[in-house]
């Protein structure tokens, strides 16, 4: 099956909200994104007097607890409920939140102490992370991702717009203190979506047993690694993120020294972002359909580079104002892309561990950017740490050429295709490792042929379980090729039957056999140990079984 990131379907940009369950979150969501933002522009106008390297502290302060916690979040998304992992998350933020709005509105809160909790609610918010985009795909159809990933984006970066400004009117008029009280109740709707939604649960597959978690976290790095189209992902976004990370980080100086701005202004410059994030939305589908993925992306990059060297050095705030709307359809096209690229290549038993990845890069390259940022423009000046950051963002685009994304086949859907193994006794779900050999015959003529296919099924091994791998010739025999792989344990081997064989595994498996002369032949074998001998397993079986 041929499908890329970019395929054009789907409908308009708009259609995933005809799906109720995610219009209804999305609205939820939109409301909680105008809170955070409307705290995130008091929390920044409130160290502005401390320095560029303070205020972008507050993005690090943010960002950085993904760093720590994106891949344990993401194990335990795919381990428990999504949706009451979810709810807790909500309940835990608001609480925090309340905390902050108390010390503020009783004028105790201080610089640091407003690092602290920030930390700490960037740490509920790496918890909730790969949960919510993980439950995203269920709730539209698959060729609507693209679009629903795009309304994401939207959705925060509206809330960009509309949030600093109600934020910086709101300080101005009532203090800080209060930007973080709004953002306590806009918790509220996205909890109560939740509590009201009843999602359709789905039994467990047969011989599916519930991973541990040191175990899923290694099964998601397996996959990370034995994905080249993910990797490829994960890179590209290392390569945009951290250098667009300072038109976020540094648009408050720049305001404030630069354009001679106040709270309300900086809060007119995000309107401007907003309105370009919305007008970008609309031009995705017919933009993508044409430019594709990795154009899309070389789009993005140059106009973020030329935006971030416009607010470096022009003192016109309606000429930044434009070029940060600009900005704000490039952020969009890059998200998106990036966003869409990602889930199409899922399949949904490793969604989460592999968002987490991305989540990982993603805002940690935020993170870490916006530090590296202000602390070039506290030592060197603003105007050179925007135009450094717009060269690393060239820089990205230039390395498109010979790093494009991976416009691969993806059919991340379940496969049925992989039958049972006929056993004599059944093993333990915690027995193993489990040792797995496939024998194949192949014509001479085919042999370099089938040997190339296999590479790819060596990638499918390793991204659903297989710990070790390996392709072997008879000596004796040259037309004999043995595959032999290890599993951790009978439990993970069972999941690879009933949770991780995909089509894209199938296909690739399929295109390998297309050499083989006669049905491969079967093994499974479980380690024996002198404690239970007698249920050590042998079994050879022919026909169409798979490994």
């Amino acid at each position: 099956m041929k499908r890329s990131a970019t395929t054009p379907s789907g409908g308009s940009a708009w259609s995933p909200l005809r799906e109720k369950v995610f219009r209804t979150l999305w609205l939820a969501q939109f409301v909680s994104n105008v809170g955070g933002w409307m705290q995130t522009v008091g929390a920044q106008w409130l160290l502005v007097g401390h320095g560029a390297a303070m205020v972008s502290l507050v993005q690090v302060a943010a960002g950085l607890p993904v760093l720590l916690l994106a891949l344990p979040a993401g194990v335990l998304a795919d381990l428990v409920d999504r949706r009451r992992l979810l709810i807790g998350m909500q309940v835990a933020m608001a609480a925090v939140t309340v905390v902050l709005a108390v010390l503020a509105l009783t004028g105790v809160l201080g610089p640091w102490s407003l690092l602290l909790l920030t930390f700490l609610l960037g740490c509920l918010t790496a918890l909730n992370g790969p949960a919510w985009q993980a439950l995203q795909p269920g709730l539209v159809p698959r060729e609507q991702l693209r679009q629903a990933s795009a309304l994401g984006a939207v959705n925060m970066n509206v809330a960009r717009a509309l949030g600093p400004a109600l934020g910086g009117a709101l300080v101005a008029a009532a203090g800080v203190g209060w930007t973080f009280a709004v953002n306590a109740a806009s918790f509220l709707g996205i909890l109560l979506v939740l509590l009201l939604w009843r999602p359709v649960s789905q039994a467990p597959s047969r011989g599916q047993e519930r991973e541990q978690a040191l175990a899923a976290l290694r099964a998601g790095g397996r996959y990370v690694r034995s994905a080249p189209g993910v990797r490829r992902i994960l890179l590209r976004s290392a390569l945009f993120v951290p250098g667009a990370a300072a038109l976020w980080a540094l648009l408050p100086v720049a305001a404030a020294q630069r354009l001679g701005l106040g709270s309300a202004g900086y809060g007119v410059l995000l309107g401007a972002v907003g309105l370009g994030a919305v007008l970008g939305a609309g031009a995705l589908p017919r933009l993508g359909a044409r430019l594709g993925a990795t154009g899309m992306l070389a789009l993005a990059g140059t106009l973020t580079a030329g935006a971030l060297v416009v607010v470096a050095v022009t003192s016109e705030a309606v000429l930044a104002g434009a070029v940060l709307a600009l900005a704000g359809a490039a952020w969009i096209w890059g998200l998106s892309t990036l966003s869409a690229a990602l889930q199409l290549e899922l399949p949904n038993w490793v969604r989460a561990r592999a968002v987490a990845f991305y989540l990982l890069v993603f805002q940690g390259g935020n993170a870490l950017g916006a530090l590296v940022w202000g602390q070039l423009a506290q030592h060197a000046g603003l105007t050179a740490a925007l135009t450094v950051s717009a060269g690393l963002l060239v820089s990205g685009v230039f390395s498109l050429r010979r790093l494009p994304l991976l416009d691969g086949r993806v059919d991340p859907s379940l496969s049925d295709a992989w039958p049972e193994p006929r056993l004599t006794v059944e093993p333990a779900p915690q027995d193993g490792p489990v040792l797995v050999t496939v024998d194949y015959r192949v014509a001479g003529a085919d042999a370099s042929a089938f040997v190339r296919a296999m590479a790819d099924v060596e990638a499918s091994r390793r991204r659903t379980g297989a710990v070790s791998w390996g392709l072997y010739r008879d000596a004796a025999e040259s037309d004999r090729f043995i595959e032999v792989l290890t599993v951790a344990s009978w439990a993970e081997h069972c999941a690879q039957h009933h949770e991780r064989y995909t089509g894209i595994d199938r296909e690739f498996e399929r295109t390998a056999r297309e050499f083989v002369l006669s049905e491969p032949v079967v093994t499974h074998a479980v380690t024996a140990r002198e404690r239970a001998v007698e249920q050590s397993v042998h079994v050879a079986s022919s026909g169409t079984a798979g490994a």
